[in-house]
């Protein structure tokens, strides 16, 4: 019995469909049944219509949220380059697909998608933070999603790795630039000359 609660308490909370909340049938969800959802503190996305609850953010996840977000503040707002958003605020990439990115930024000329509650359309770059509970929806539903979306760039990054991969989208597919950490800056396509070291999005 001890054992079996010991692996209950040690496992790891993970992003899963949200089959027990009331709305529509899983693979129906769109962004007014989503928008209806009333606010009981968890994280909700739709993927494909299927609504899906992430776990709460960990403490290194949030304290590498918050150096994404003030380093992409200053590269992007201060610079006049666009908008710099962090959550919660929601992005409709598609009809029944419904996301909330880490760190979201709109270019000047596609300022036009955003709206007083929720992105409309592909945002310019997208950032998730991975946690071994999330990493694996990072990489599948959430990578395809934004693909399909026609994301132009989108960074992964693990604080546990202390890593930031950056996929860039090639013919509706994304292409690794690779796995980058300490020293290293980031080749982005969309943030020129972007000098952030790697290391300094980690504590």
């Amino acid at each position: 019995m001890s054992s079996v609660m010991s692996l209950v308490t040690d496992s790891l909370p993970m992003v899963a469909p949200a089959d027990n909340v009331a709305g529509p049938p899983q693979g129906h969800w769109t962004y007014p049944d989503y928008a209806a959802l009333p606010d009981d503190g968890k994280r909700y996305e739709v993927i494909e219509g299927v609504l899906y609850m992430a776990p709460s953010a960990s403490e290194p996840h949030q304290a590498s949220n918050t150096r994404f977000i003030y380093y992409l503040f200053q590269q992007i707002e201060f610079a006049g380059l666009g908008r710099v958003y962090s959550p919660p605020f929601d992005v409709e990439l598609l009809p029944k697909f419904i996301v909330q990115p880490d760190a979201i930024v709109v270019l000047n000329e596609h300022l036009d998608r955003i709206t007083p509650n929720r992105i409309v359309g592909a945002p310019d770059l997208v950032v998730e933070i991975a946690s071994p509970g999330t990493a694996g929806y990072d990489r599948r539903k959430k990578q395809d999603a934004y693909a399909l979306a026609g994301v132009p760039e989108y960074w992964i990054a693990e604080p546990a790795s202390r890593t930031v991969e950056v996929l860039i989208l090639e013919e509706g597919q994304y292409r690794s630039l690779g796995v980058f950490t300490g020293q290293a800056t980031l080749p982005s396509s969309i943030i020129k000359d972007f000098a952030v070291k790697v290391e300094q999005f980690f504590r």
